[in-house]
């Protein structure tokens, strides 16, 4: 069962709250790696008009599409049939993924000291000229989840024993990804997905949830259930960089979408990671004798260096038939 965490006595500040969301969380983190989190604070307006920003990019023809085509940075339009997780290790994934997305990273100046070093992951979004408002709807929606995810960081750092500020630094400046798909009602071959079964590569995972279904997670028996759908409500889970900073204490689950059937479906999840530079090593209260860290220490940009060439690649996109 997938738990469901209602997080408003928490952000109201009740006495024990703290104690008991995080307990929850903690829970949720180890046996099942997902869950849903409902009165989180984030405006539903906010959410429905970003899924509409999803809808409005998506309806653009798709000469105005590809004139944003994914780059370098995983930043921009990357094309239907382009993108599976070949390096899953859940399923052969043999068969491109049947979705088309737009891809946003940090918004960074020209003085940001990662731009002006000229990293990678750190380069300039690409934005649509035509569409006005959207930039700053997309701002703003990952500002807001951003913020909850941040607030989310001590309730981890507890259910983990250690203090609550443990993450803090890490995430002050956030490496995340947000992704804007359409999943359009196309019939699939043979082991061939919506989004083919994988487990996320960054820390947290935030999808503002949707009436249409196809988000489905396997469970620890390997029974693979949907998502309940909870209006207002974000699923949520763990991914490879927490798995590996807490030595598998926290699971990273692999999940899988369905194409829709009759109909589109929109997505719009946030994906959440620390600072580039961030070392992720195993956390000491997650390692002891007979326990040993199953893991080298590695930076999150060196990790993203191999997850994205190893799935994304963008040369992929520059070929149109």
């Amino acid at each position: 069962m997938i738990p469901v965490i209602d997080l408003e006595p928490f952000l109201a500040g009740e006495p024990r709250a703290f104690t008991a969301t995080a307990a929850e969380l903690g829970r949720a983190l180890q046996d099942v790696g997902f869950f849903v989190v409902v009165n989180h604070g984030i405006a539903q307006a906010l959410i429905d008009r970003a899924f509409a920003e999803a809808r409005r990019f998506h309806a653009q023809p798709m000469d105005a599409k590809l004139a944003l085509r994914m780059n370098e940075h995983n930043n921009g339009y990357m094309m239907l049939g382009r993108y599976a997780v070949w390096t899953s290790d859940v399923n052969a994934n043999d068969k491109p993924d049947l979705n088309e997305a737009f891809f946003v990273k940090r918004e960074r100046g020209p003085d940001d000291p990662l731009a002006r070093a000229g990293r990678r992951f750190a380069g300039p979004n690409r934005w649509p000229e035509s569409l006005p408002g959207f930039r700053e709807t997309v701002l703003a929606y990952t500002d807001a989840v951003d913020t909850l995810g941040r607030k989310l960081l001590p309730l981890c750092a507890t259910a983990l024993d250690l203090p609550p500020d443990t993450f803090d630094g890490a995430f002050a400046e956030s490496q995340f990804s947000f992704r804007l798909t359409h999943y359009p009602p196309v019939a699939a071959e043979l082991n061939q997905f919506g989004i083919a079964p994988h487990t996320d590569a960054n820390f947290m995972t935030f999808l503002a949830q949707s009436e249409v279904p196809g988000l489905q997670v396997r469970m620890p028996d390997g029974a693979w259930v949907d998502v309940p759908y909870v209006p207002g409500s974000f699923a949520v889970n763990s991914g490879d960089m927490m798995h590996r900073w807490t030595n598998h204490r926290f699971k990273s689950t692999a999940h899988r979408a369905l194409p829709p059937v009759g109909r589109p479906r929109y997505a719009i999840p946030y994906f959440m990671g620390p600072h580039l530079d961030t070392v992720i090593a195993c956390l000491p209260t997650c390692q002891g004798p007979g326990n040993p860290p199953r893991y080298a220490p590695i930076t999150y940009a060196e990790y993203l260096d191999w997850w994205y060439d190893a799935n994304y690649n963008a040369a992929r996109q520059r070929d149109v038939a």
